[in-house]
């Protein structure tokens, strides 16, 4: 199920994997290969991961398998699962026609994730393992600047758009839109040649589906960022691109800290300053302000004659 040992470096590069990280993963996979217990689990993670394939907006939970793993590679084993996974994850983008150098930037996120890891904890490990599972089962795209995540309208977000005359119900196919780290600025002309890629890409790769909205769940959507930032700021124009689903009314303070700053847990009177988002950031923490998640949406048809 995995590769052998001289074949996993090339692997792990493909996977944008940190090369820092690359010797120990080569290094314990004969610790996982020598355990029986820890294969069998890891082919239970592999099969749990797709489960019910289909089934997009419910994504398995598979932190119980990963908290199983051996002690000693409790930090990693979830990287050793997304690449056994690899083989059954590319099949599936071959069936859908999908261009391998989306498979290969797509997939890159473990990579990025391992960099966020490392760069909060200085080790070896995976940040957001149950994110990942989103890319290994075909769920999620990375589309030059921004990533799309296939989902359907819930019970709470089908009624706003239905209100504002789109055709909308419960379970209506929509896209979700990401913003990846270590990616460059959020321009606007970079978002609008991911949008149009994206409008091109389900119409062709997944026709059956015909998402009828974007919607994004981020701080960046946070209306009080206007405060602070220029008009003209990349933030401030993404923003504006979308209408409101609904408000918050549950602080998310720990959310820009960590996506700024790299770490969720640093103390908000030492936050730096150095850039127009840090001083947004932290200063409206130290006046006793809080940030919010904001929840935006705007008409997505795809297919050619949308993208014209």
């Amino acid at each position: 199920m995995l590769p052998d040992a001289d074949d996993l470096p090339e692997l792990l590069l493909d996977l944008a994997v940190p090369h820092e990280d690359i010797n120990e993963l080569v290094t314990r996979r004969s610790r996982l290969t020598g355990d029986p217990g820890a294969l069998r689990l890891l082919e239970e993670c592999v099969e749990e991961l797709f489960r019910d394939p289909e089934d997009t907006g419910r994504t398995p939970d598979l932190a119980r398998h990963f908290d199983a793993a051996p002690a000693e590679l409790s930090g990693i084993f979830g990287v050793y699962v997304f690449v056994a996974a690899l083989p059954r994850t590319l099949a599936r983008h071959r069936e859908r026609g999908i261009p391998p150098e989306i498979s290969r930037r797509t997939l890159a996120d473990l990579g990025r994730q391992m960099a966020v890891h490392r760069r909060r904890h200085g080790s070896t490990g995976v940040h957001a393992r149950r994110w990942l599972v989103r890319h290994f089962r075909g769920e999620l795209f990375q589309l030059g600047r921004l990533q799309f995540e296939r989902a359907h309208l819930g019970q709470r977000t089908a009624p706003v758009l239905a209100a504002a005359g789109v055709a909308a119900v419960p379970g209506t196919p929509c896209l979700n839109l990401h913003i990846p780290d270590f990616h460059g600025p959020l321009t606007p002309s970079a978002c609008d040649r991911s949008l149009a890629w994206a409008r091109e890409f389900f119409a062709v790769h997944f026709p059956e589906e015909r998402p009828v909205a974007a919607l994004c769940h981020s701080w960046l959507l946070d209306p009080q960022l206007k405060r602070y930032l220029p008009a003209d700021s990349n933030i401030v124009r993404f923003q504006e691109r979308f209408r409101t689903v609904r408000k918050d009314i549950e602080p998310s303070d720990t959310d820009p800290v960590q996506f700024v700053f790299g770490d969720p847990d640093l103390p908000v009177a030492g936050l730096p300053r150095r850039t127009a988002v840090e001083r947004a950031v932290g200063d409206h923490l130290r006046a006793g302000g809080h940030w919010y998640i904001g929840r935006g949406w705007f008409p997505f048809p795809t297919g050619p004659a949308s993208a014209a």
